[in-house]
């Protein structure tokens, strides 16, 4: 009895230890030190295969600079996510060829388009350890700003040296700024659009859906990486070879069941489980709200603009995806902290580090000092944030200004050493600012801005004394507790003069100001470029405040995050920053609330079910037919016997973030299993503080990838590039269901 309770009780906790995520996004080179967990999780192979980035399957993972992709053959086919593509549909579509909404299939290599100026693939190739040469020698007596100079030249000096050889190369802080990687890559310039569905399939469910459970979304699209005839990377030409990679990803025409062991590896933008209470509590009580609040109005003001301009709605197509993205996400995040209790939770557990830390004499004079200096540097930073942050917003809302400010800070940079010019301005970011400047005229409407640019105003018009703009009120006419009617007046008479005066929709002459001296900048009278110069005192007052702060949390940050390393034992992954990382989970539903369970898998029916043939639940018509074909007994070789239909999205409960959007999900053999696209609502406060128990990703199934390719969109060229057979089992064809479940 008692060794049959014992079994029992193993196999509950073993049971119960499958359904919690794991926490970490974890650096490649640290996988290793995890064997035994992977091993508890059924894998077999060499945890070793990922601290290879040169080996296979690392090899074969890429950045697209904001998010995740992966070659698929030999001949430099890229799958990522179609949300990752929109910018390269956008700047293709014409009213009269919509991309955006119909979805593109290049018949051949010579059909494929270019994704538009700035379009990158990095891959990854080294990770060096550089922290000595970042941070030794700095002296506990070196001034908080010297210390933030040191690091940065030291920083720009190690750049330079890596990228002698045309590799493109960053410096990362890792934990807090207690260690550097100097991390290498391959930068590939010319970057095609190959296929993208249509939105009724890689849209399906729009922002109903978004961050949501059950999902239908096809978030697939492909692109291919083009290098010179010598295989040199080469600007956009149409006399470019397929880049032939080392390393590609084999698609599995089998997917995914449940329970199954799954990794994806991507590049992760920006997690904060390592900051402190006072910096969440802000976020979760300013930023967040804040955040909210301007997405819904200007969403609303662009909703208006275009209404009845199907033009204006392809121009600000990818502003609006990013501002629903953003609000979804950010209202997630402040029911997760605030009501799913988070924010309490995070304060719980710096208490808890506080009274270990002042537990032993040792760690009281080490860390002792941590927290609260953190605390200090974090009310610094509050006091002129209405501020700061109602000057960022007037860039961000108009791409005229944002335009005009970049010009005038690249001819301000421009004479200096290149070791002296801000990061972003040196003669590396050159023509990444000049493809930007080209790539704007696909979005540039002097109305829309106009009226975002008035929006933005109006913020900074009501700032109350002591945190004013002084320098938009002199312009603008604009004073401290002035009625909302006066200012009002006040902006549209000054907007009125200065789209009147001029000439940044002109893209030959907005091109020609990047060769221009301030001087000459100056005296070409263009209104929107004063305007820049204007503000620009007052922004690089903030920059050189955020510099000296930044020097301080050098010096304090790696102390906190080495006190947060050693309570846990020394195995923690760092924060996300925009590098290459792995994580890896199970196929699992998830008990989001009571009486709610998510299943982990969606199929065709759900589809059929939800489409309405409108709004964002229209299905294509071929589509459906080809659901429709299936019902009545067409034979495929990607139905899945354990529902009976062709998988659409499942969940896992791997840990990732924004820029893990297109990552690769590799099952036990590092083969493509499908693609990760999305959160579940619940789960998106976890970049704050983890939630093991309801964390869940969400990915698209390589079979619906495969099967829509196959009979919906004719896409067969690609499914024979990747070695995807669609000859059924000899002994047993698959067939679907005759009637739906």
């Amino acid at each position: 009895m008692r060794a049959s309770r014992l079994v029992l009780i193993g196999f509950v906790v073993l049971l119960s230890a499958g359904v919690f995520a794991e926490e970490g996004m974890w650096m490649p080179q640290q996988i290793p030190a995890l064997a035994s967990k992977l091993r508890a999780l059924g894998f077999t192979g060499d945890p070793k295969t990922f601290a290879d980035l040169t080996g296979q399957p690392m090899g074969a993972i890429v950045s697209l600079g904001g998010c995740t992709a992966s070659f698929v053959s030999p001949d430099g086919l890229i799958v990522t996510n179609h949300h990752c593509v929109t910018g390269g549909l956008q700047f293709n579509s014409t009213p009269d060829r919509n991309l955006l909404k119909d979805g593109y299939f290049a018949p051949a290599l010579s059909d494929e388009l270019p994704n538009g100026p700035g379009s990158r693939v990095f891959v990854t190739t080294s990770v060096a350890d550089v922290t000595g040469d970042i941070t030794g020698g700095i002296g506990a007596s070196a001034t908080d700003r010297e210390r933030y100079d040191t690091i940065e030249r030291r920083t720009k000096a190690r750049v330079a040296a890596c990228e002698q050889d045309g590799s493109r190369c960053t410096v990362a802080s890792f934990f807090e700024g207690r260690k550097y990687f100097e991390i290498t890559q391959l930068e590939i310039k010319d970057v095609r659009l190959v296929y993208a569905p249509a939105e009724g399939i890689g849209v399906f469910g729009g922002e109903t859906d978004n961050w949501r459970w059950p999902r239908h979304t096809g978030d697939w699209s492909y692109l291919r990486a083009y290098v010179g005839r010598d295989g040199r990377t080469a600007a956009y030409d149409r006399n470019n070879v397929p880049y032939r990679p080392k390393h590609w990803l084999k698609v599995a025409r089998g997917g995914v069941k449940p329970n199954d062991l799954v990794f994806v590896v991507g590049y992760p933008g920006r997690t904060q489980r390592h900051q402190t209470y006072a910096e969440v509590k802000e976020t979760v009580e300013w930023a967040l709200p804040r955040s909210v609040r301007l997405a819904e109005e200007q969403l609303a003001l662009i909703g208006t603009l275009t209404k009845q301009d199907p033009a204006l709605a392809i121009k600000l197509a990818g502003r609006v995806q990013g501002l629903n993205n953003g609000l979804t996400n950010s209202r997630g995040v402040l029911e997760g902290m605030v009501k799913g209790g988070a924010l309490a939770v995070k304060q719980a557990r710096e208490q808890e580090l506080v009274a270990w830390i002042a537990a032993s004499p040792a760690r009281q004079e080490k860390y002792g000092e941590a927290l609260s200096a953190l605390q200090a540097l974090q009310a610094q930073g509050e006091a002129t944030r209405d501020r700061n942050a109602a000057l960022g917003l007037l860039g961000s809302a108009s791409s005229y200004l944002g335009s005009a400010q970049t010009l005038y800070r690249l001819s301000v940079q421009r004479p200096k050493d290149d070791v002296s010019r801000e990061p972003g301005f040196q003669e590396r970011d050159w023509p990444r600012i000049r493809e930007a400047q080209e790539r704007l005229q696909r979005t540039l409407d002097p109305v829309a801005d106009r009226a975002l640019l008035r929006w933005a105003m109006g913020k900074a018009a009501a700032l109350p004394a002591g945190q004013r703009l002084e320098a938009l009120d002199r312009a603008a006419g604009l004073k401290a507790g002035m009625d909302q009617a006066a200012a009002d007046a006040a902006v549209d008479a000054f907007l009125g003069g200065l789209y009147a005066g001029t000439t940044l929709a002109d893209r030959s002459l907005r091109l020609a100001y990047l060769d221009k001296s301030t001087a000459d900048l100056m005296a070409s009278g263009d209104r929107f470029i004063a305007l820049a110069a204007a503000l620009e005192p007052q922004a690089e007052a903030n920059r050189e405040a955020a510099k000296t702060r930044a020097g301080a949390y050098a010096r304090i940050r790696p102390v906190y995050m080495e006190a947060m390393l050693e309570k846990a034992g020394g195995l923690l992954a760092p924060d996300a920053n925009s590098t290459l990382r792995v994580t890896y989970g199970q196929v699992k539903g998830v008990d989001t609330r009571d009486g709610l369970f998510y299943k982990p898998q969606t199929t065709l029916q759900g589809i059929v079910e939800k489409h309405t043939g409108s709004g964002d639940f229209d299905a294509p018509r071929k589509q459906l037919d080809a659901i429709k074909a299936l019902r009545a007994g067409k034979t495929t070789v990607f139905l899945d016997k354990g529902v009976n239909d062709v998988p659409v999205n499942f969940l896992s409960t791997v840990d990732t973030t924004g820029g893990n959007s297109g990552s690769p999900t590799l099952n036990a053999r590092g083969e493509l299993v499908g693609l990760l696209f999305d959160g579940t609502y619940e789960s998106v406060s976890s970049d704050y503080l983890f939630d093991s128990v309801k964390t869940r990703s969400i990915h698209v199934d390589s079979r619906y990838m495969l099967w829509t390719m196959a009979e919906v969109d004719g896409a067969k060229r690609l499914l024979d590039e990747m070695g995807v057979s669609l000859t059924p089992p000899a002994k047993a064809p698959a067939k679907a269901p005759a009637v739906g479940r």
